[in-house]
């Protein structure tokens, strides 16, 4: 795997064009295997800094915990992180690539149900799906998207629950329509806005943005649909837990000092993506007042929201079976209310 160093505000320009400039390829497989890393200086009074490799979100998703970086709360936790974006979080933990990272749910409890060597440690900043159907204009209704061509993103992920749900509670299936792998974010965008598909699944600031320039619709908002699919957690592998459990602790703690700071000071942060990511400001302004109510900074995880949404991959077959959660949770390090 080639890799490259960048400072972490250059990260930070890197995924937010991968994500936003031209709205075409897949921002996973180009941003494979970037890094950054903030400073190695000792931090206040001396502190020995010490390392941690971190595999934060990609996107705009992962942007405010650069801007924590850049606020110095890891450096307050003595922390030394090296940010590194990875195609699957679940093998670069394995082949310890990284220490810790962001996941979704799902990838994290069926890979640890099947021995992979990890356990969640924490949910991340929000637990509900950040997913919307949206639809070219003229398609006013679910209902109205039988025999369309839907686009769900990719097969089995996350965003392919929630399209499967969305649709079977308007009384159509995946079936009733031409259903298809149309990728996400830039992506996604780019299918609809094309005519390639007549809906798709996708995140902010994309919904706001096709709303602006009236290129089409929100038809459905996931969490409406799903209100308990547990979609976030932060994972390490046993052997650094074992190893360096303070470091755990450390990342937790800064992980979300950055996401409570972000929250509180919404001009701040708000100045601070529009640097970095270049979108209509409307746009980000309506993405952000949306999901304000998603954005809880809970780490604590759910076991009834685990159980529920293991039953919901059963019951679409992206799951064999589901798995006792008890097992490969690690919740000693969250952060303290």
């Amino acid at each position: 795997m080639r890799k490259k160093s960048w400072t972490v505000i250059g990260m930070v320009s890197l995924v937010a064009a991968l994500m936003l400039s031209g709205c075409s390829g897949s921002a996973n497989s180009q941003s494979n295997g970037a890094k950054a890393s903030s400073s190695s200086a000792p931090a206040a009074g001396g502190q020995v800094m010490q390392k941690i490799k971190y595999s934060p979100l990609t996107g705009v998703s992962g942007l405010v915990v650069l801007f924590g970086a850049e606020k110095g709360f890891f450096k307050e936790e003595g922390l030394d992180v090296e940010f590194i974006t990875t195609k699957n979080a679940v093998e670069a933990l394995v082949s310890k690539e990284v220490d810790i990272a962001d996941m979704p749910t799902t990838s994290a409890i069926i890979a640890a149900g099947k021995g992979a060597p990890i356990k969640i440690v924490s949910s991340m900043f929000r637990t509900k799906g950040p997913f919307y159907l949206i639809a070219a204009p003229g398609i006013n209704s679910v209902e109205e998207l039988k025999g369309k061509t839907v686009g769900a993103g990719s097969f089995g992920s996350g965003l392919d629950v929630y399209t499967q749900v969305i649709l079977k509670k308007h009384g159509l299936s995946k079936n009733d329509v031409a259903y298809v792998a149309n990728g996400a974010q830039e992506a996604a965008y780019a299918s609809l806005t094309s005519g390639q598909v007549d809906a798709t699944i996708i995140h902010e600031p994309f919904a706001s943005l096709v709303e602006q320039n009236g290129k089409g619709k929100i038809l459905a908002k996931g969490w409406d649909y799903l209100p308990n699919f547990h979609t976030g957690v932060l994972a390490s592998r046993k052997d650094f837990i074992d190893e360096k459990p303070e470091l755990v602790k450390k990342l937790l703690s800064a992980y979300f000092k950055s996401q409570q700071y972000a929250k509180s000071h919404p001009d701040e942060y708000r100045a601070f993506f529009l640097k970095n990511v270049k979108v209509d400001e409307k746009a980000i302004d309506s993405a952000f007042k949306r999901e304000d109510v998603l954005w809880e900074n809970n780490p604590d995880v759910d076991l009834k929201a685990l159980q529920e949404t293991q039953q919901i991959q059963v019951d679409l077959g992206f799951q064999d079976k589901i798995y006792d959660t008890a097992k490969i949770l690690d919740l000693r390090f969250i952060p303290k209310k």
